[in-house]
């Protein structure tokens, strides 16, 4: 093998060189160059370097794994490396796989006989990729039907993989489109699996392949809905909606998405997008949208009540559970005009209200920790509907010292204050010391209401501070109380408490979007890459939350991210070796699944290899 440089360039303008691998060949008597490989400019290798490159994928291609010639620089190496996976993946021969038949009906096996002489010195292992996330992700992908839906819709074959790939990727390595390119090319199985050959793909494609998902946002979620229903006989008879929303990372100048609002992380440095779901009792989402970061939590319920008909699998309209931000009264009463039964927590404490079962004692039950909770059905004169009254110990415990907590700040923050009205130089004047006063009780607004604050002064100067504690025998009372507000006619506080405890599964989802599949922050600068990123992180879960949810019938509670790890250990792994004949033979096998991975896979009854074994040769 030898490089050959290449001059290319218009007449009289600037020429521009590049090199090919070639090989001389004899055809009828005359010596030919034969074309193996384009290897690109090599501008930063030295002359004397390339022809130690030529050599050096030489020796890779037969199979020497030390230098025969001279030593070679740390580059050399790199890109011999490189150029002869690409030579091999490029010119080597399919041979019959030697993979195991096995019998019907009986538990015989039948091993196909595949002897070579092998030069042992020769055998080595490259290219080890990770496969088992993959593979349970594809087979998750298949039983979900995405594939026959895309090509439905008129989307390519080559596109449907690459859109494929990212929902993939998404899953299993979540991370921006540049490193999940190089993820595809050096780390992964992946496009092996889908395309039949290790094919890489460029970070552009995959923003295109998002933006062509995004293209099908509504009626892709309509068949993720129906297939989802279908393949676990999901009834649909509750629905819980919530919103969240994410920081960018950036200036985000002139996006019409990201503005300033309240953030869930505590990020208001950031500009924030809003992500509102509907969710059902098994964690799938029915419906999403994406709004600004300023949107007021209550004014989105109205635009999603539609989309509810259309999403789930019940003539009957299924049950709406919320949370208190949403839960005003105007979006009360429209759902109760639209037909749906809803079931929310009150924003304040009912200070007025009777119980509907005065002869009977509270129901106690415990939670998940064995901490009690009891809980009483009650109503109000000026309302409809009934509340759950619910008080909880272990929350009780939690809010009494929070509130200690913040009366201690409260004191000091006032103490503070006292002396330096009584120090030389200190706050005086009756205007300022009112102002910092006032600030004072903004910043501790729950231990304000429990003190009176008395401050004296003469000719508008400030003497002193005092203050007292209120009675807060009342407050304590109602510790640890909040009220489920619902227009359910249940009497049993068992089954309203049941419902409103599953309204966890949206904030699962949040945390699943948020932190394993990394949509959380955003770093794009366009609002529709935006919209596309969080929709590729909704259809990921989706995929996830199949899995998930398989496993959980059999007991296996694994967070996602901890399923990838362990999946991870089933790898492809190549081996190379010289035979007798003098030629490169290369062995594809995948790894036997470990314990775990097995376990994995007898849970979701997926297959536990894409292949067994993979035979070629490198003709001379």
């Amino acid at each position: 093998m030898f490089l050959k440089k290449i001059d290319k360039g218009p007449k009289g303008g600037k020429v521009y060189s590049y090199y090919r691998l070639c090989e001389s060949i004899r055809i009828g008597g005359k010596t030919r160059h034969n074309n193996l490989l384009n290897l690109g400019s090599l501008e930063s290798l030295q002359p004397d370097e390339l022809k130690m490159l030529a050599n050096r994928i030489e020796e890779l291609y037969l199979g020497y794994t030390n230098h025969m010639f001279s030593l070679v620089s740390t580059q050399v190496e790199q890109l011999a490396t490189k150029f002869y996976q690409e030579l091999r993946e490029k010119h080597k021969v399919a041979l019959v796989s030697t993979t195991k038949k096995v019998v019907e009906n009986t538990d015989k096996q039948i091993d196909d006989i595949d002897f070579e002489r092998v030069n042992l010195k020769t055998l080595k292992h490259d290219e080890v990729r990770e496969v088992g996330a993959e593979w349970l992700c594809l087979q998750a992908i298949e039983e979900l039907g995405i594939a026959a839906f895309l090509a439905g819709t008129g989307m390519e074959q080559e596109a449907i993989h690459k859109a494929i790939a990212l929902i993939v990727s998404r899953a299993v390595y979540p991370a921006s489109e540049y490193k999940t390119s190089q993820w595809m090319q050096s780390s992964t199985a992946l496009t092996e699996l889908i395309f039949g050959i290790h094919k890489p793909i460029s970070y552009q494609q995959l923003y295109l392949s998002g933006d062509s998902l995004y293209s099908q946002k509504e009626v892709l979620e309509q068949h993720l809905c129906t297939k989802t229903n279908e393949l676990f006989d999901i009834k649909d008879k509750i629905v819980f909606y919530d919103l969240t929303n994410t920081y960018f990372e950036g200036r985000k100048l002139g996006s019409e998405l990201a503005q300033f609002g309240r953030s869930k992380e505590k990020r208001s440095d950031c500009k924030l997008v809003s992500l509102a779901l509907v969710v059902n009792a098994e964690g799938f989402v029915k419906y999403s949208k994406i709004y600004e970061g300023n949107i007021y939590e209550a004014h989105t319920l109205a635009s999603i009540v539609d989309a509810l008909a259309i999403n789930t699998s019940l003539s009957a309209k299924p049950v709406v559970v919320m949370d208190a931000g949403i839960s005003d009264e105007a979006n009360l009463k429209m759902l109760k005009e639209k037909g749906y039964d809803y079931l929310c927590v009150t924003k304040a404490k009912l200070k007025e209200y009777t119980e509907l079962k005065t002869a009977t004692q509270p129901v106690e039950i415990s939670d998940k920790r064995g901490h009690k909770i009891s809980l009483t059905l009650v109503k109000t004169a000026d309302c409809e509907d009934q509340f759950l009254h619910i008080k909880s110990e272990q929350k009780a415990v939690k809010e009494a010292a929070m509130n200690d907590r913040v009366c201690v700040r409260f004191e000091d923050e006032l103490n503070n204050l006292h002396l330096s009205i009584q120090s030389k130089g200190g706050i005086k004047k009756i205007e300022k010391v009112g102002e910092r006063l006032g600030r004072i009780k903004e910043r501790y607004p729950r231990a304000n209401k429990h003190y009176t604050v008395e401050i004296k002064h003469e000719n508008q100067q400030a003497t002193s501070l005092t203050f007292t504690q209120k009675d807060t025998t009342d407050a304590k009372q109602t510790d640890g109380v909040y009220f489920i507000r619902t227009s359910l006619k249940e009497s049993n506080e068992k089954i309203l408490w049941d419902i409103y405890n599953t309204l966890t599964e949206i904030e699962a989802t949040f945390k699943v979007l948020k932190t394993d599949l990394n949509i959380r922050p955003v770093f794009h600068q366009k609002d529709e890459r935006t919209k596309a990123h969080i929709q590729l992180g909704i259809v990921a879960y989706m995929l996830v939350n199949t899995i998930r949810h398989k496993l959980k019938k059999t007991g296996i509670n694994h967070s996602w991210s901890n399923i990838v790890r362990i999946m991870n250990t089933q790898k492809v792994v190549t081996t190379s070796f010289v035979n007798d004949k003098n030629q490169v033979i290369i062995l594809k096998k995948c790894s036997e699944p470990n314990a775990q991975v097995l376990e994995i896979y007898q849970a979701t009854k997926y297959k536990l290899k894409p292949f067994s074994l993979k035979k070629f040769v490198l003709p001379q």
